[in-house]
């Protein structure tokens, strides 16, 4: 039981002086060292001439230079305390212990004690390695420890004390010189272990600073990182609309201007009556376009645009009642389009309604450049019923592939694109009978990011 409790104080302490941390503090000689060097030289050497005034190195027999010298090393050591603490460490012990064999009374000094304690104070919190830091103090404190020790056993100050107390009285409870060995005792442990703890306690302070730092500078990189990814996603978003409004809006020109032509070349006045129409529409769909695209485009002109004026200024939002309008402009290039609704489609969210609306204009762009088909369906369908809540647009068409009509691609990856957002299903390809459906499922439960949802 006895082993086991000495092997938890000693993990304790381990843990309280970080003896496996390998975290280092820097420490540098500065101009505030020096200041404070030199005003404690000042201060040492002030006590120093105000005790001889007095009298009290009366018994000394020392020169007065080594006095001074005494108190100008140990000022020194202030100075390079943080950049080599350990070794400012073990020579304040020497000094400590050479000027109290030989000068006591130097020694004794409120600044030599105050440089002492500063300097034990300095090994504790800035030592690189905290092993070597537990080696070195512990090795200090128990050899001061020792001197007292020894000074109590065969030195000349409990003489001395005893023939200064005499004549006391002293308490009833404990005598003189028990009390008096005691009082030192005491005072030394709080000196050398209040200076130990303290600089270890400062050592865990300056470390967790070092981790706040570095918790900071690493969220600091992560919001820059994120910022450029929403910038990088903006534009793809933007380059995804700008594709889907060119798409459109182009095969809507070139099937009406197709068509002018051809009633032109008959020359017929019903034929012209009718190109006109078409040339009318093709102006119409070329201003929707460039409006749309102006828009679009308006971030990348504007960076200041915050999101207050996003909504009016960067991207057009269409919604569900936008739809006919759609269908309606590609009924008028020749091809039908047959829409139906089932289930309480007004409820869609606008982000959702617009992925929707996009899903529908791509696929329908599609039909007129790459497809033979004259006829074509949209249908949506919101079922919030269904043990899994969904909202499904499918738009299909009765044609062929067309041949020397393939495309890049990106509208097809932008519906995919779409759909990944929202965690919606997608099935794209031809149908097993004739023509080709574009299906996209969007569960109305899955959680989508506002930023993701917003920008599509």
């Amino acid at each position: 039981m006895t082993a086991h409790d000495d092997t938890g104080s000693s993990g304790r302490l381990a843990t309280f002086f970080a003896t496996d941390d390998d975290w280092e503090r820097e420490g540098s000689i500065t101009l505030g060292d020096w200041l404070i060097g030199a005003l404690v030289l000042v201060a040492s050497l002030l006590s120093l001439e105000l005790i001889r005034g007095v009298g009290t190195l009366d018994s000394s027999d020392a020169p007065t230079w080594v006095e001074w010298t005494a108190v100008i090393s140990g000022a020194a050591l202030l100075v390079p305390r943080r950049r080599f603490p350990l070794t400012v460490a073990l020579l304040a012990g020497v000094h400590m212990f050479v000027t109290g064999v030989w000068l006591p009374m130097v020694m004794g000094l409120l600044p030599m004690q105050i440089i002492y304690f500063v300097a034990f104070f300095a090994g504790a919190a800035w030592a690189r390695s905290r092993r070597d830091m537990v080696i070195v103090m512990g090795t200090i404190t128990l050899f001061m420890f020792a001197w007292i020790a020894w000074q109590f056993a065969v030195g000349s100050g409990i003489d001395e004390f005893r023939e200064s107390t005499a004549d006391a009285e002293g308490s009833p409870l404990i005598g003189p010189v028990a009390a008096y060995v005691l009082l030192t005792t005491l005072i030394n442990l709080l000196y050398f272990f209040g200076a130990i703890v303290g600089g270890q306690v400062a050592w865990r302070g300056a470390r967790q600073r070092a981790e706040l730092a570095e918790q900071a500078a690493t969220i600091a990189a992560q919001s820059g990182q994120l910022q450029r990814r929403a910038v990088i996603d903006e534009r793809l978003r933007i380059a995804r609309e700008l594709h889907d409004v060119v798409a459109h809006h182009v095969a809507v020109v070139g099937v009406q201007a197709a068509a002018g032509r051809k009633l032109l070349e008959r020359g017929r006045p019903d034929d012209i009556t009718g190109a006109a129409e078409a040339l009318g529409n093709v102006e119409a769909s070329a201003r929707e376009g460039v409006t749309q695209m102006r828009s679009l485009l308006g971030t990348l002109r504007d960076p200041a645009v915050d999101e207050t004026d996003a909504q009016d200024v960067r991207r057009p939002e269409p919604r569900l009642e936008d739809l006919p309008a759609l269908l309606d402009e590609v009924r008028a290039s020749g091809l039908r389009v047959d829409y139906e609704t089932v289930g309480p489609v007004e409820d869609l969210s606008l982000a959702l309604a617009h992925s929707v609306y996009r899903i529908v204009q791509e696929a329908l762009a599609n039909v007129r450049r790459h497809s033979t088909a004259d006829r074509a369906q949209v249908v949506l369908r919101v079922d919030r019923g269904a043990p899994a809540a969904y909202a499904e647009v499918e738009i299909t068409d009765n044609g062929r592939p067309r041949h020397g009509t393939s495309g890049s691609g990106l509208g097809l990856l932008g519906v995919r694109e779409r759909a990944a957002v929202r965690k919606a299903e997608v099935d794209i390809g031809p149908r097993a009978v004739q023509g080709f459906r574009v299906r996209v499922r969007f569960p109305l439960d899955s959680p989508v990011p506002a930023s993701a949802g917003a920008a599509r």
